[in-house]
């Protein structure tokens, strides 16, 4: 911690000397208090009783965030919003059972089956981009709250729908969607911009890797819930959410980093001593930050990261729904076993993706992003397409199908903890939520295109349930193997480390995409220099 702190304190000095005087920044800006004496070596500017201090850095990084432990009211926020994408994905993933328990009853022909199925996914797809965009414009709180808010209430007035009415059954599915895919892009920014950055691709991981364990959620309740309380007795535990944006709402502040780069800086003063729980007047900020309202089409500046994002989000999801499809089913054909032990096996395939998830997010702040990533995708690939090649051998009366199955999910799922925190950062604080809900609705139609190119590789089954055979293993999975190569490919290029850099070194980094080749800024933009 020594070493760390000095090598902060350091920069802190440097970034002092190169600090501009008052009357030499041009637009819009908070005065500076000019006439205080030099800092001192610790970084601090000297204040009176109550005052605000100021700390000499550029750039919408804070210091105090960056040097301290967690804290009970950060792992308070983290524990929300794991709670609340785990919970997300309990009522994404329970309709599935409840569909099973309707069909009959409601005599639902396959065109209503595939539009209450289709409806989630595109719903998902809009929300990814739709709150991406407005987490940038009004804020990344606001939108968790909304998101859980709306799926959560849209899946608790599923227990309203009238028997056979698939239709608004549908609709609100597609409501429910809708906030799935904007709460998963909004929540991973909230967190990591309140976090170290030492820290944060861990612990932006922590959001998305208990994924999992929403659809377990989702299977036991429909297994042990659903003949006590009925399918309508399950969609109203969809309410349960609710309670983590009710806790959002009365406890946890705005973003400091985005309240900063809007040009409110007292508002970010007030969110990192709430997040620190230290007075007002103990806050060091930024003295100057770029006030930054951007566009929606602003990302497309930063052209390294749309390709690698978009490609990465694509490639990945393509090859794990594809898999996650066939799975149980091709445990069954390869083994030898009923569906129901195929299910019970397929268990130990998703514990081994959740621990893939863990040492995928460990390592991301060891060994980087780039190296892990690549590492977790090349893999991946080495097991599909192991799985291509020998998915019909058996070794001491075991089939390789299963074991290779296990260590390749594994290897995929740990992509995704590094993936989507890592998208996160690929894009700078103005445009960082519309960039990672670009990405990851981007590649949410892998999931439509994925089960589509099934049924055109086995030639059974249906565009949206395509029907595994034992002649389509090979080239379903030599198809799954292109894309966790290209996925594998995007780490090495368009990708840009980023792991143990600060807000503010994250921004200047991306910024660079943007310059002429004359070393100009692509547009200037007005400087804010914080109040103190």
């Amino acid at each position: 911690m020594a070493d760390r702190t000095s090598v902060g304190r350091t920069s802190l000095v440097l970034a002092h000397r190169r600090r501009q005087s008052p009357g030499s920044h041009s637009g819009t800006r908070h005065s500076a208090r000019a006439d205080r004496p030099h800092p001192r070596h610790h970084g601090l500017t000297d204040h009176g009783p109550g005052e605000p201090s100021m700390h000499p850095q550029s750039g919408a990084s804070f210091v105090q965030i960056d040097e301290r432990p967690l804290n009970r009211r950060q792992k308070g926020l983290i524990t929300a919003a794991v709670l609340g994408t785990m919970l997300e994905f309990f009522d994404f993933f329970i309709v599935a059972f409840i569909l099973t328990v309707v069909s009959g009853p409601w005599h639902l022909t396959f065109g209503q089956s595939a539009f209450i199925l289709l409806t989630a996914g595109v719903g998902a797809i809009i929300g990814s981009f739709v709150f991406g965009a407005l987490a940038d414009r009004w804020g990344r709180r606001k939108m968790f709250m909304a998101t859980i808010l709306i799926f959560s209430i849209g899946t608790g007035a599923l227990a309203l729908v009238p028997e056979g009415g698939w239709l608004i059954f549908g609709l609100l599915r597609l409501l429910v969607g809708f906030g799935v895919g904007g709460l998963i892009v909004v929540d991973v920014p909230l967190v990591q911009e309140f976090v170290p950055s030492s820290r944060r691709g861990f612990l932006g991981a922590l959001v998305v890797m208990f994924v999992p364990l929403g659809s377990l959620l989702g299977s036991a309740s429909a297994a042990f819930l659903g003949p006590l309380i009925g399918w309508r007795g399950l969609v109203l535990l969809g309410l349960l959410p609710a309670l983590v944006s009710i806790y959002v709402r009365t406890q946890v502040p705005e973003s400091p980093t985005w309240l900063i780069r809007q040009g409110r800086p007292e508002d970010a003063r007030r969110s990192v001593a709430w997040i620190l729980d230290i007075p007002a007047s103990e806050v060091i900020l930024p003295e100057s930050v770029e006030e930054s309202r951007s566009r929606w089409r602003d990302m497309f500046r930063y052209r390294r990261s749309v390709g690698f994002t978009w490609l990465n989000s694509l490639a990945v999801q393509m090859a794990y729904y594809g898999i996650n499809l066939w799975g149980p089913t091709l445990i069954a054909m390869t083994m030898g076993t009923s569906p129901a032990d195929a299910a019970f096996l397929f268990i130990f395939v998703s514990l081994a993706g959740f621990v893939g998830r863990i040492v995928g997010a460990r390592a991301s702040d060891v060994f980087g992003r780039r190296r892990t990533g690549l590492a977790a995708m090349l893999g991946a690939t080495v097991a599909i397409v192991a799985i291509a090649l020998f998915h019909g051998e058996t070794i001491g009366g075991v089939a390789l199908f299963y074991p290779i199955l296990i260590i390749g999910w594994a290897f995929l799922d740990a992509s995704f903890s590094v993936g989507l925190p890592y998208w996160s950062e690929m894009f700078p604080t103005s445009i960082r939520a519309s960039g990672v809900g670009a990405a990851y609705g981007f590649g949410g139609l892998g999931k439509i295109v994925g089960p589509a190119a099934l049924a055109v590789i086995s030639g059974a089954g249906t565009v949206l349930t395509p029907k595994a055979t034992s002649d389509a293993i090979g080239p379903a999975f030599w198809f799954f193997a292109i894309f966790a190569l290209l996925a594998a490919l995007t780490y090495i290029w368009p990708a840009i480390e980023t792991k143990g850099k600060s807000m503010a070194e994250l921004d200047a980094l991306h910024e660079a995409q943007v310059r002429t080749p004359s070393g100009r800024r692509t547009a200037d933009r007005p400087q804010v220099t914080s109040s103190s």
